[in-house]
C-alpha cells in the first residue's frame, strides 16, 4: 500500500540522525569548546609572554599571603565578595520588608536608602565611606570600607528584587494558608517565601556576579585584590595585556562558579513545579 506521508529531505534526515547521535549536552560542550578555542586563539595572537603570566599567577590567585600577612588576589576578591553578599542579602531582605510594611516611617527610611544607593555611583560611595567616616571619628580599614560600600549598594538593588518576588506570589496562596489557620509569620516563611525564591534566585545571582566584578573598584584604596595586582604587575613589567588578560580569566572562572550555584538552586526550588508538569 502506497504511503502518502511526505518524505523528509535528505538534509533534514541527516540533521535528525546527528541530533540523535550527539545529544544536547554533547553539542553544547562542543560549542563551548569551539568558542573557547577561538577565544584563546584571539588572545594568543597578542604575542603574550606566558612566562610572565606563570610567574605572577600564584599571587594573582592568592596562593601566597600579601606583605601585610592577609589574603591577596582572587582569594581576597572572594573574601570581600562573600562578606558583602551575606550583609547585602540581610540588608536587602530587611529593606524589602520595610517597603512592604504599613509603617510610613519604615517605608520612608527604606525608600530613601534604596533611592540614594541606587542613584549614585558605587565608586563615589566607596570613596565617601573610606574618606568620610574618619571625619566623624570612625576609621575603617580599606577592606572594611569596601565591604560596607558593596553591601550598602547591592542591598538597595536586592531589596527591589526581594520585594518584587514577594508580591509576585499569588494572593490565593496566602488566602488558602489563612483558611488553614496559619499565623502570618508561618504564611510568610512556609508559603510566600519558598514560592518567591523561584523568581528571586536568577536576578539575585546576577547581582552577585556584578558585585564580584565591581569588587575591583576597591583597588582604588590600595586593596591587594585581583585588579590591583594586575595593574601593579603590568606597570612594573610593562606587560599590561598579560596581566589584564589573566585577571579577566580569573574573574570569569569565579563568575562561572556563581552561575553553577544558580543552576543548582533553580533546580532545587523548581522541583515542585516540575512535578506538577
Amino acid at each position: 500500500m502506497t504511503s502518502f506521508e511526505p518524505q523528509r529531505p535528505p538534509e533534514q534526515a541527516d540533521q535528525g540522525l546527528l541530533k540523535r547521535v550527539f545529544g544536547f549536552r554533547t553539542r553544547l560542550y562542543l560549542t563551548w569548546l569551539v568558542m573557547f578555542a577561538l577565544f584563546a586563539g584571539f588572545f594568543l595572537s597578542f604575542d603574550l609572554k606566558l612566562s610572565i603570566i606563570l610567574d605572577k599567577l600564584p599571587n594573582l590567585i592568592g596562593l601566597h599571603l600579601a606583605p601585610n600577612g592577609f589574603l591577596q588576589g582572587a582569594a581576597l576578591t572572594l573574601f570581600v565578595s562573600v562578606c558583602s553578599i551575606v550583609v547585602s542579602v540581610v540588608l536587602g531582605f530587611v529593606t524589602a520588608l520595610a517597603r512592604l510594611s504599613s509603617s510610613a516611617v519604615a517605608f520612608g527610611i527604606a525608600s530613601f536608602y534604596a533611592s540614594f544607593f541606587r542613584g549614585t555611583p558605587l565608586l563615589i560611595q566607596i570613596l565617601l565611606i573610606y574618606l568620610g567616616l574618619p571625619q566623624v571619628g570612625i576609621v575603617p580599614g580599606a577592606i572594611m570600607a569596601g565591604v560596607i560600600a558593596l553591601s550598602l549598594n547591592y542591598g538597595a538593588y536586592l531589596s527591589e528584587i526581594f520585594r518584587a518576588g514577594i508580591i509576585g506570589v499569588a494572593a490565593g496562596q496566602r488566602e488558602a494558608a489563612l483558611a488553614l489557620a496559619l499565623r502570618p509569620a508561618q504564611i510568610f516563611w512556609r508559603v510566600t517565601l519558598p514560592q518567591a525564591m523561584r523568581t528571586i534566585i536568577p536576578p539575585t545571582t546576577n547581582q552577585f556576579i556584578s558585585m564580584l566584578k565591581d569588587s575591583s573598584l576597591i583597588s582604588v584604596m590600595g586593596v591587594w585584590e585581583v585588579m590591583f595586582l594586575a595593574q601593579s604587575y603590568g606597570r612594573s613589567s610593562y606587560r599590561y595585556i598579560e596581566m589584564l588578560t589573566t585577571a579577566a580569566v580569573l574573574y570569569w572562572i569565579m563568575s562561572i562558579g556563581l552561575e553553577l550555584l544558580q543552576s543548582r538552586l533553580e533546580r532545587h526550588y523548581g522541583k515542585a513545579y516540575q512535578a506538577r508538569k
